[in-house]
């Protein structure tokens, strides 16, 4: 593990620069410790080179792109000081030509994504399911992880209201396994070919091009409440689920049903859950709407600064085992639905292993922005069902890759590379980066020698397609009526929520919909939420100053499941930041303590002074009065010492937003000044003041742990 007692993670560069511009000739910079490329592995899966450098650019001198070293780059060639750039300038034109090509089309959906390294350690609790040898006891697998958001830009915020993308790149050492889900576990349509509809619908209007990465808008609600199946998906996003605290802090969810075969062939349904050490949180609405503005990075920065801080983010894998019946049926619920979920209550999640991810990419473009997952990237022991929406995610995927990276041989860029090896007789194409040998990509052949060969079976480890029947039936465009049911489960995870949450559900459909500009959409959907629950959409109906409608459909109660809830458990505090407000008049031992405890407790502090620099102690400064907002610490500390800024209104600005914000804040010596200023309450739930700081840090750890004090404003 790295040194966790100093360092603050953010630093841009592996050591600091020097105040003059550097002219003596050098290698390039190693990277931070936290940061690494992907394995340096041949287009074919034969590990290369160890050395990660062998990839990176080389040696002290600029050149052009195949070597020649250059003497200056920051002046064309002309014909005289003043006269016109020569066309024989072919450093320029290699220059701006490869500037030009540098941007490749983004996503047509997570668009907006960051990424990280790291290892998957299998339980071998998945034996009776599954042959894969990934998940076999103590078997550790690299793995590359990327979230993101699903309607925005590249360039839009991080903390839209919005559905996580959340896939897993396994370089397993029998070909790679794609893991491609979400951290919602419902999807917004029931079958594939309505993918391009509700993107459509979700993506900013096309005659303006507003509002980017949101669905506050009329496409959005208009699509959703004539296609009711969606109504799953829209109210785990009107939830606090659809505002992350951080990804360190989403669940995950393969989304379909899949199919596991086990050593003997026996073959079991399953749907795939990540489970986050550090729990389920969100941000607060405020906190959203703050953080697009403060730090549009939010969640990309939060996730490099806590691996660089070594609280490295870990995921458990778990899956929920049915039986694989006929019907493909269970406890009433399709299976094959991707807009329904299994209560944990009826199928628990039974854990297989733990993600944890440890290193930061060392370019954004070479890994996280190339890499490309396919959901039809298997391996031994994993298939598909029929769902029909992953049916069309197997065509989808595929078809992407071809237009953004450029060509058929993506897979060998080499954040895709596989740890196994290849030999796939695929030949030529755009960016073909393997030197093939041979004369016959052919089997069979014996020109060869008869290479490459099938494997026979499960003694070779062969892929084998579950042989599962295909019953006769004549061509439809229809789907079964189990289907149908559009609203029994919505009104499950409603009724699952605890108060606070549900507060938060009426306040994100009435601003939702308060977005939009016909009524007759809000009141379309106010319809659906009368289907749903009376007091949801009476609630809703009232903020939007419109009439409830009666429901229009008898929908059956259904029991709640605490599990779908992400209030009342406790949970690591590992990673956390704690704002510290100080300044050069506080006891320099109190505050360096302070500090030290932070680390200590596996949290990162973020010391906040009237103006930037250090303390008189040496300490430095990561804030300023100027720069520091609510949204970057999970809790605030006021220190003895502060009284002469307690009424400085950027310190009052800080306290009141986090007390609005239910989170924890603590004060120990003349600090509780800052409180009462604020017109805080020493007394209210998760307000912390004491004589000492190391006190008052235990104190406020304890309630981190719960997230929120929600008390304080239920």
């Amino acid at each position: 593990m790295p040194d966790k007692s100093h360092a603050v993670p953010g630093a841009p560069a592996p050591e600091p620069p020097t105040l003059e511009e550097p002219t003596t000739p050098r290698e390039p910079l190693e990277p931070k410790a936290d940061q690494t490329g992907p394995d340096v592995r041949t287009p074919s899966g034969a590990v290369a080179n160890e050395d990660q450098a062998v990839n990176a650019q080389q040696g002290e001198w600029l050149t052009t792109s195949v070597g020649a070293r250059l003497r200056d780059t920051d002046h064309s060639l002309k014909a005289g000081e003043r006269g016109p750039t020569l066309l024989q300038d072919h450093h320029l034109r290699e220059k701006i030509t490869h500037f030009d090509h540098e941007r490749i089309p983004e996503r047509v959906v997570h668009a907006r994504g960051a990424a990280a390294h790291g290892v998957f350690t299998g339980y071998g609790t998945a034996a009776e399911v599954t042959c894969a040898a990934f998940l076999d006891k103590d078997v550790q697998t690299p793995v590359f992880t990327r979230f993101s958001t699903v309607l925005g830009s590249r360039g839009s915020a991080d903390t839209v209201r919005d559905t996580r993308g959340f896939a897993t790149k396994f370089y397993t050492a029998e070909g790679i396994f794609d893991l491609v889900g979400n951290n919602i576990p419902v999807f917004f349509i029931q079958d594939g070919i309505k993918f391009p509809d509700i993107i459509h619908a979700g993506k900013p209007h096309p005659d303006r091009e507003i509002p980017q990465a949101q669905s506050a808008h009329d496409t959005f609600w208009d699509f959703v409440s004539l296609h009711t199946e969606a109504q799953a998906h829209t109210m785990w996003n009107m939830s606090d689920r659809g505002i992350p605290r951080s990804f360190r802090m989403m669940e995950g969810f393969g989304i379909h049903t899949f199919r596991m075969i086990n050593a003997a062939g026996e073959t079991s349904l399953v749907k795939f859950h990540w489970k986050p050490r550090l729990g389920v949180h969100a941000q607060t609405w405020e906190e959203a709407q703050l953080t697009c503005g403060f730090d549009p990075d939010f969640h990309r920065r939060d996730l490099a600064d806590a691996i660089e801080a070594g609280a490295y983010p870990e995921w458990e894998l778990g899956i929920q085992v049915f039986p694989d019946e006929p019907d493909q049926m269970f406890a009433g619920i399709d299976l094959l639905d991707p807009t329904k979920i299994v209560p944990e209550e009826l199928a628990p999640v039974q854990p297989i292993g733990l993600l944890q991810l440890n290193r930061n990419p060392s370019n954004y473009f070479a890994e996280t922005e190339q890499v490309a997952f396919h959901p039809g990237n298997l391996v031994r022991g994993i298939d598909v069902t029929d769902d029909a929406l992953l049916q069309a995610r197997l065509f989808s995927y595929i078809d992407t890759q071809l237009t953004r990276l450029g060509g058929p041989n993506f897979n060998q860029i080499p954040i895709n590379r596989p740890h196994a090896p290849v030999n796939d007789m695929l030949r030529d194409g755009f960016h073909q980066d393997a030197v093939h040998r041979g004369v016959a990509p052919y089997r069979p052949n014996s020109l060869d020698g008869g290479c490459p060969f099938h494997a026979s079976g499960a003694d070779d480890r062969a892929f084998v397609e579950a042989p599962v029947e295909v019953a006769a039936a004549p061509k439809t465009r229809a789907q079964a009526a189990s289907f149908d049911d559009h609203f029994s489960q919505v009104r499950l995870f409603w009724r699952s929520m605890t108060p606070i949450e549900q507060d938060h559900i009426v306040l994100a459909y009435s601003f939702e919909l308060g977005k939009c500009y016909e009524q007759t959409i809000k009141e379309r959907q106010l319809q659906c939420l009368a289907n749903i629950d009376a007091e949801l959409c009476s609630r809703v109906a009232a903020n939007l100053g419109l009439p409830a409608p009666a429901a229009s459909e008898s929908v059956p109660d259904a029991d709640p499941s605490p599990a779908l809830s992400m209030v009342g458990e406790s949970w690591p505090v590992d990673g956390r930041v704690i704002g510290v407000v100080t300044c050069p008049d506080c006891p320099q031992d109190e505050v360096a303590a302070i500090r030290q405890a932070i680390f200590d407790a596996g949290m990162v502090p973020l010391l906040i002074g009237p103006t930037g620099g250090q303390l008189p102690s040496g300490i430095p400064l990561q804030r300023s009065f100027d720069t520091a907002r609510s949204i970057e610490y999970d809790a605030v500390l006021l220190a003895g010492g502060i009284a002469a800024h307690a009424d400085d209104p950027r310190v009052t600005l800080l306290v009141q937003e986090v007390f609005r914000q239910a989170k924890a804040i603590g004060a120990w010596g003349d600090g509780d000044a800052a409180l009462t200023a604020a017109a805080v309450d020493a007394a209210a739930p998760g307000v912390v003041v004491g004589d000492s700081g190391e006190q008052v840090l235990t104190e406020l750890a304890g309630l981190l742990a719960k997230h929120r004090a929600w008390e304080r404003v239920g």
